[in-house]
């Protein structure tokens, strides 16, 4: 599977539902979990794989198939409109001069304590 580019993404989100749904993989399965009759005897969950780049996802909260199966449709949608975004380039910085001070006055200060908690030499020592 190759590495998709932000348009690329942008574009394959920007599709239909029907046409998004013809490049996926569709399975139906018994869901587990609460619900009883309604769940463990219908093929109701689905399991839906965008072949091209690989998502996949899984609806189970409905009863219906066809509601899950448009729920997965959502989900990728959703996936591929993150993967759209274009990451925000972070550019290393210098600490500006007063978080210095801060720092350094810090520092002092917990040098100040740790040095009170030493002995005290007296001329008795």
């Amino acid at each position: 599977m190759r590495e998709f580019t932000h348009a690329e993404y942008a574009h394959m989100a920007s599709l239909s539902s029907g046409e998004l749904a013809r490049d996926c993989v569709v399975e139906a399965f018994h869901a587990h979990g609460p619900g009883g009759q309604g769940v463990n005897t219908a093929d109701s969950a689905v399991r839906m794989t965008h072949t091209p780049t690989g998502i996949t996802v899984v609806s189970r909260d409905s009863r219906s198939q066809f509601r899950n199966r448009q729920r997965c449709l959502q989900k990728i949608k959703e996936e591929l409109a993150r993967r759209a975004l274009r990451p925000v380039v972070r550019h290393a910085t210098k600490p500006t001069r007063a978080s210095q001070i801060r720092r350094l006055d810090a520092k002092h200060m917990r040098s100040k304590v740790k040095e009170s908690r030493r002995r005290v030499r007296g001329d008795d020592a």
